[in-house]
């Protein structure tokens, strides 16, 4: 079994990176729709589960921080069956904690199934020290990140400024506040690859071989 948790700064092009990487290993890339079917199938969640990660929490302001007040999650929705029909239910809401927990207790699951890669979700604290996981961290230069968002996107530089700076603040809180780590913590990880001198093949390359070797990590099979 082989799960690889990545880590990445916002504009570093972590995303592009994880897909590729599933591409050269012939692994899968973790969205939403797994995580829902892996949930069910696990008996974690018998509605469509929260995809509750760092691309989607907004962090806390600091009155919130000190009082330690929970704020929502997210809203899901329920399913009632009525014979051979699926019947639309009242929406459920759930605090953020809840939502964190359903998402990390089916990463765990995951690590079951293998042959995964994760994408952010606090998956370097949720698994860490787990056999058969290696965990890497995708950096950039601030200005490289900047220049390919502004790029890719099409929006003048104080937007993507604004953004990123956005993006790695919820990164930060988020892995601090639900997995009591602090993400930029080099211990975390096996490797940290800087797509800046790299680039984003050769990152991939290198992230793909260092899996394949990488005690039970598994190389990609030879037929399908």
């Amino acid at each position: 079994m082989a799960v690889i948790t990545i880590s990445r700064e916002a504009g570093s092009g972590g995303d592009e990176i994880a897909r590729r990487v599933c591409e050269l290993l012939d692994y899968r890339y973790v969205d939403k729709g797994m995580l829902d079917r892996v949930a069910q199938e696990e008996g974690l969640s018998e509605t469509e589960l929260v995809d509750f990660s760092e691309d989607s929490y907004r962090g806390r302001g600091f009155v919130d921080v000190v009082l330690r007040r929970s704020t929502r999650g997210a809203t899901i929705p329920t399913r009632a069956s009525t014979g051979d029909e699926v019947d639309a239910a009242p929406t459920r809401t759930l605090d953020e904690a809840t939502a964190a927990g359903l998402v990390a207790g089916t990463i765990r699951a995951l690590q079951n199934q293998g042959r995964v890669v994760v994408v952010g979700r606090g998956g370097q604290a949720i698994l860490r020290g787990q056999p058969g996981v290696l965990h890497a961290r995708i950096v950039a230069q601030y200005e490289d990140r900047v220049m390919w968002v502004m790029r890719d996107l099409g929006l003048p530089r104080d937007v993507v400024a604004g953004w990123i700076a956005e993006r790695d603040r919820a990164n930060e809180q988020y892995l601090r506040r639900f997995h009591a780590v602090d993400w930029t913590d080099p211990t975390l990880y096996h490797l940290t690859l800087n797509v800046s001198l790299l680039g984003q093949e050769k990152a991939a390359e290198l992230l793909a071989a260092a899996a394949s070797s990488h005690g039970q990590l598994g190389h990609r099979a030879e037929s399908s």
